[in-house]
């Protein structure tokens, strides 16, 4: 049935569907229809998600039953010229006419089963070419084995040829008959044509956010419809997230257990099994190849898993890890083969928002349909991902292992190896020196006292752009591009760590812990990437992004410090490699405004009348929501969070009394959140110290958000058994009415844990949580966004390179922000209230819960009627703004009103 523009239906929706949940589906199937980009707005707790799926879904099964109708239509006309054409045509034999007519509709059909995904097969082509290579190798290579030690041969770069040594058009690879990877599988399949190969789906559909329990929430609610059964649905993660070798696992940092993946799928037992002749320099070995992980040995497992997913339907993370450990096959590579296959694919920011993870994936963008989900720091997140930071430890250590094996190879390697390994020894040690001085090796009074010895202390950053900096460090006349090329052509990395490794266990100085693995700080192969993601880095446009030099003093003992850091301050190339590939890109979010400070830092090209942006209501009545702006604390005293009066004894005992009251009113669950957890602790320990805390532990729990996310699920679940023991506990036992969390802003708890009903009747935000001027890399891209005004172009606009030098102290970075006119200072606060927005739509989860929001600091309250555009509260969400009560004449007045609100909700349950 097709969808008519006024009469669009979503059968798949589990339940009935609100009237603001039917204008953000109808809104989203308009956006596929149109393509480009579209900004879908939905408050948190309005069912969005549920809204995307049912939407998107129905679009895509839409667009299908067109193109089968377009199908038969055109081999229905097709049937009939060809009953035509025989009526006249007696002279050509039946079989040639049959032969002719099945062979138009076999294209015919194959061409709607690739473009649409009709076809219905469960094989699919074979995904081992990670694990199973295959090996060409030059003889004239094996000539240097004489000169060469036995157990070193190994570690011996293949002559490498540059582009100017290679004849134009000749064919002739880089890497003389060097590796190719070919994919090959065991015995029983070598013979194997490829005709069970599944064609891959072009109309797909590619959800993603920020964390794997986004994407979790994302699968269980796709269960609750009917698509669930009726689509190929995978979830890509991480390594981290999805690996089951134990022995891996416990290496627990994420770049340890990447690095030992990879290391084992190198550790292959390759036995020849087919030799082919393919010309005069080399020969093809065809080997069977079997994987260091015990977890991919077995490459039927690894089909029936795919297989076993196909028949489950949808499986988050959890499920397919469980899956993986049930039937001893690795669940992250079972997954990723998945995905030519799938109708949908559910993955991380970074998996899609990076093109080098696109690469990696094998994920095909290309008339796609693109959807981000909570993308209301997208700008942001997007530009992080893309920075690139090299410690002078890592750049140190790259360098000496370099210096090494080129002293060990220098007479055994080709001249192309040598001439690409001699500049980047150049490179590394222009680096090197950018991060060292001779005042700053002064070891002058550094070594005074035992504690500070240990230290290594920050002197100073400063900033600098792209060219400015290649030309102060002498390495302009140097090509990156080829470099980096070299690097990923001659398999140099692996080369070189691995004999690196070797010679550091045989001098007995290794680096390795006793678990095998490397210590973080020394990881040979996580240095080299940082090294490769640095020079990539500096291949971009002058304007795209700052170098952030920051030097440190050594330690006594020598050691020294610092970093150089690639800050990335334009999305727009990368997201328009993405928007120019996919069909459609929805920007979903429950908060997306100001959205002209997106398109800007996104998308500038198009123009504001193409964007289509929507943006609903929330399901609550007003009556279920009490936002108030608190100004005053109990004894009077103003409210003021800003930097400079926050840490007064006097405003933190002021918050104390507040919180006093509070739990005598506030049933339930109160969350309260401060703008770091430095604050926090000092909160925390003014009220003990004061007796504060003690009160409010009389009345109820308090729990406190960790620093370490593993954490955050044990706190979170006390304090959720704490409020579920209300109900459950006899009405005459005396004892707590609830619990207090304190949260941070920017934390676990902020960024993606719902508290609806109990858990959050209350949402208190402390002050205005501005991010820390005195960061470089802030300051870098506030003066970025405020140099947009200044140009009209589409280009890039040039970064002044004033101010260059930057110490890190608060007042220059606040002399910086008074300089703004209003784009720079606009990023800033919208920063703040974005964080704001966040937080505080923690609560309100369904159309029956009710909370209470205090908003306490004197800047956000106001006289409505006298109320600037720029105002904070201006900034807040339409649906708490609409309710807001923006200001109040003293504490008296806030708390009873807390206590009708209360009260009528208690009645209404």
């Amino acid at each position: 049935m097709e969808n008519e523009a006024n009469e669009l239906k979503f059968p798949g929706f589990p339940y009935i569907p609100y009237s603001i949940q039917m204008d953000f589906m109808k809104a989203l199937y308009r956006s596929l229809d149109k393509g480009g980009v579209s900004m879908l707005e939905s408050p948190t707790g309005t069912g969005k998600t549920l809204s995307i799926i049912c939407s998107s879904l129905q679009w895509v099964h839409d667009q299908r039953q067109k193109e089968r109708d377009r199908a038969k239509a055109e081999l229905d006309r097709n049937q009939s010229q060809r009953d035509d054409v025989e009526i006249g045509s007696d002279d050509e034999p039946d079989w040639m006419r049959n032969f002719v007519a099945n062979k138009e509709v076999q294209k015919q059909e194959k061409k709607v089963k690739k473009k649409f995904g009709l076809g219905k097969s469960n094989e699919r082509k074979n995904q081992d070419a990670e694990i199973i290579p295959l090996v060409l190798e030059e003889e004239d290579f094996h000539a240097k084995k004489d000169e060469v030690g036995l157990n070193d041969e190994e570690f011996l770069l293949e002559d490498y040829e540059s582009e100017d040594e290679v004849t134009l058009g000749s064919g002739k690879s880089k890497r003389k008959a060097g590796a190719c990877l070919v994919s090959s599988s065991s015995d029983e399949e070598e013979e194997k044509d490829g005709s069970d190969e599944e064609e891959e789906k072009e109309l797909k559909i590619y959800f993603c956010s920020r964390t794997h329990s986004q994407l979790s929430q994302f699968i269980k609610e796709l269960r609750k419809t009917s698509f669930t059964n009726e689509i190929k649905v995978v979830c890509l993660g991480s390594r981290k997230n999805f690996c089951i070798n134990e022995d891996v696992l416990k290496l627990g940092n994420a770049t340890r257990i990447n690095e030992r993946c990879l290391e084992l799928q190198k550790s292959r037992k390759n036995e020849v099994s087919k030799i082919k002749n393919i010309g005069v320099k080399g020969r093809l070995r065809r080997t069977k190849a079997s994987s260091g992980c015990p977890m991919l040995r077995k490459h039927k497992l690894q089909r029936q898993f795919r297989d076993e997913i196909s028949q489950l339907g949808a499986l988050d993370i959890e499920d397919l890890v469980q899956l993986g450990r049930s039937m001893g096959t690795c669940p992250y590579y079972g997954s990723r083969s998945m995905v030519p296959a799938a109708d949908l694919v559910v993955l991380p920011y970074q998996s899609l928002l990076s093109k080098s993870s696109r690469e990696f994936l094998g994920l095909n963008l290309k008339n796609s349909i693109v959807i981000i989900d909570e993308a209301h720091n997208l700008a942001d997140s997007l530009l992080s991902m893309h920075d690139a930071k090299i410690t002078f430890l890592e750049l140190d250590h790259v360098h000496s292992l370099i210096e090494k094996y080129f002293g060990r190879f220098r007479n055994l390697l080709g001249p192309g190896n040598r001439r690409y390994i001699q500049t980047l020894m150049v490179v590394t040690w222009a680096l090197l020196q950018t991060l060292c001085s001779d005042k700053d090796f002064s070891l002058v009074n550094t070594c005074q006292d035992e504690g500070r010895a240990a230290e290594v202390k920050p002197m100073f950053d400063s900033s600098i752009a792209i060219n400015d900096f290649l030309f102060s460090l002498n390495i302009d006349n140097i090509n990156l591009v080829k470099l980096l090329q070299y690097i990923k052509e001659s398999n140099f990395i692996h080369k070189v760590s691995g004999y690196g490794e070797k010679v550091t266990n045989l001098q007995k100085h290794s680096v390795l812990n006793n678990s095998g693995a490397c210590g973080e700080e020394w990881s040979t192969l996580s240095s080299f990437r940082a090294l490769v993601d640095m020079l990539v880095s500096l291949t971009n446009n002058d304007g795209e992004g700052r170098i952030i030099i920051s030097k440190s003093r050594p330690t006594c003992s020598g050691r020294q410090g610092g970093f150089l850091k690639y800050v990335m301050l334009t999305g727009e190339k990368v997201f328009s490699e993405i928007v120019d590939e996919a069909h459609a890109v929805i920007l979903a979010g429950g908060t997306l405004q100001p959205i002209e400070e997106t398109r800007e830092r996104l998308f500038p090209w198009l123009p504001p009348s193409q964007l289509h942006f929507f943006s609903c209501s929330h399901i609550v009545p007003p009556e279920s929501i009490l936002p108030i702006a608190i100004s005053r604390g109990p004894s009077g005293q103003l409210f003021d969070f800003s930097y400079s009066s926050r840490s007064s004894l006097k405003m933190i005992e002021e918050l104390g009394l507040l919180l006093c009251n509070l739990v005598a009113v506030v049933p339930e669950g109160i969350v309260v959140f401060f703008s770091s957890f430095e604050y926090e602790g000092k909160v925390y320990d003014a009220w003990k110290t004061s007796g504060i805390l003690e009160r409010i532990m009389k009345k109820k729990r308090i729990f406190r958000e960790p620093r370490r996310n593993p954490e955050v699920e044990l706190v979170l679940r006390e304090y959720k058994e704490t409020i579920d023991g209300l109900s459950t506990r006899p009405k005459d036992v005396a004892a707590h009415s609830g619990a207090i969390l304190l949260a941070v802003v920017g934390g676990k708890i902020s960024e993606g844990i719902n508290f609806s009903d109990g858990m959050g009747r209350c949402i208190v935000m402390v002050g205005l949580p501005y991010p820390n001027p005195s960061d470089i890399e802030l300051i870098e891209r506030v003066k970025y966004i405020e140099s947009l005004g200044e140009s009209n172009s589409m280009k890039t606009p040039k970064i002044s390179v004033s101010d260059e030098y930057f110490s890190g102290d608060v007042q220059v970075a606040f002399s910086v922000l008074r300089s703004c006119k209003r784009r720079g200072k606009e990023y800033y606060e919208n920063l703040c209230m974005k964080a704001v927005n966040q937080s505080i739509g923690r609560a309100i989860r369904h159309i029956k819960d009710y909370a209470a929001i205090l908003l306490v600091d004197a800047r956000y309250a106001s006289d409505s009627s006298k109320r600037s555009f720029s105002h904070q509260t201006n900034k807040l969400p339409q649906w708490i703004k609409d309710r807001l009560v923006p200001t109040t004449n003293s504490y008296g007045e806030v708390h009873r009103l807390l206590h009708q609100f209360f009260k009528f909700n208690k009645k209404g349950e």
